[in-house]
């Protein structure tokens, strides 16, 4: 039997070492961020061949990438045009942001007698962020904060079904890419001020009712915005 230094290491043992990001996982999230953050627009045309020599890659992890893209529904593939942006699909917009308004008013109403005075305080600097981003306005950093901000006042909701619900339409709405403000940012200067009377109404202690409708005619306020942006001239 042979015999081996106390505190070393055997072969077979050797601490896992860390693995860079596939080329693959790469392409991905660099594609994906680019539609996110606006850079690549509904309807644009991915060119695989172009975004591989852009990263330095070959066709092959960019096609990977791609191909998840479209699972996820940011990119869909036309005959004769091949893999483009998609679009926001305006009626799972509208189911999405309806069922997030019933749910996410609930989760707020329950959320405020748990909410105390730090939370008020976090959420209220929040508002502040997203008050001084209007004056360069960004719409991606905007959105960002906008669900800083919901989160705070949602995230004490004790019961874990309409949590779950909650969550799941927030990620819905990312995976549209739904940056709504991108479309109407003219909502963003009105979604502030409404912030701020949410946080009054539970620092005040309203009753669930009054705060529960005042979250729902928030978020449908938004939704409101948009369908009369997207309806066309007749």
């Amino acid at each position: 039997m042979t015999e081996t230094a106390v505190g070393s290491p055997a072969v077979g043992n050797a601490a896992p070492t860390a693995h860079p990001e596939s080329k693959s996982q790469q392409a991905y999230a660099t594609v994906k961020a680019r539609i996110i953050e606006g850079t690549y627009t509904p309807g644009y045309r991915l060119v695989l061949a172009k975004i591989a020599e852009d990263l330095g890659f070959s066709v092959v992890p960019v096609r990977e990438a791609i191909r998840r893209l479209e699972a996820e529904g940011l990119v869909k593939f036309e005959r004769n045009v091949g893999a483009t942006v998609s679009g926001i699909d305006p009626t799972e917009y509208l189911y999405t942001m309806q069922t997030l308004s019933i749910v996410e008013g609930a989760a707020t109403a329950l959320s405020a007698p748990l909410i105390d005075s730090v939370a008020i305080a976090r959420a209220r600097a929040v508002n502040e962020e997203m008050r001084e981003c209007l004056e360069h306005f960004d719409p991606v950093r905007f959105t960002a904060l906008n669900q800083d901000f919901h989160s705070v006042l949602f995230e004490h909701c004790p019961n874990p079904h309409i949590l779950d619900l909650v969550h799941r339409g927030w990620n819905r709405l990312a995976s549209l890419r739904s940056s709504t403000f991108r479309f109407v940012p003219g909502r963003a200067q009105e979604s502030v001020r409404e912030h701020e009377a949410l946080l009054q109404l539970i620092e005040n202690a309203a009753d669930a009712d009054t705060i529960e409708k005042a979250a729902r005619q928030h978020r449908a306020a938004t939704l409101d915005a948009y369908l009369a942006q997207a309806k066309p001239d007749h």
